[in-house]
């Protein structure tokens, strides 16, 4: 079974629930915008998704595409540490890495899109990734 996002990670992430960034994490984008922008719905969404994480990884598990690249630890990246660029470092993104370091993550809003996409942003990585491997292991 596909494994790519972590519990433990999504309940690090609920406690800054009421940033939404828990809901980003398990690919969520619009209800994380949404619990971004109410505080998690004036805490009372923050509290429910405390039972629905298990619920929310398992669909991000089967969603997402495990690889190389690791969803949580790029996600612990952004929350922490978007506006130096870190997750985009991590990602082999090197230019826009010092471009949001520079900015300030591109002045938070480039933080916000990566939360929107850093999740597709992977999945692709890991496929072309994957693919790579199984490319240079078998030559044609």
């Amino acid at each position: 079974m596909n494994d790519t996002h972590s519990k433990t990670v999504g309940y690090v992430l609920w406690l800054l629930g009421f940033t939404g960034s828990h809901r980003f994490y398990y690919g969520k984008p619009i209800s994380g915008t949404i619990w971004f922008c109410t505080l998690g719905l004036l805490g009372i969404g923050w509290i429910i998704d405390f039972f629905l994480i298990p619920e929310m990884d398992g669909e991000a598990d089967r969603r997402f595409q495990e690889g190389q690249k690791d969803y949580s630890l790029a996600f612990l990246l952004l929350t922490f540490g978007g506006y130096l660029g870190l997750h985009r470092f991590y990602l082999g993104k090197f230019a826009t890495g010092i471009l949001y370091l520079l900015t300030a993550g591109l002045f938070g809003m480039g933080i916000l899109y990566d939360f929107w996409n850093l999740n597709d942003q992977i999945s692709t990585l890991n496929k072309r990734l994957r693919k790579s491997s199984f490319s240079s292991k078998f030559p044609a």
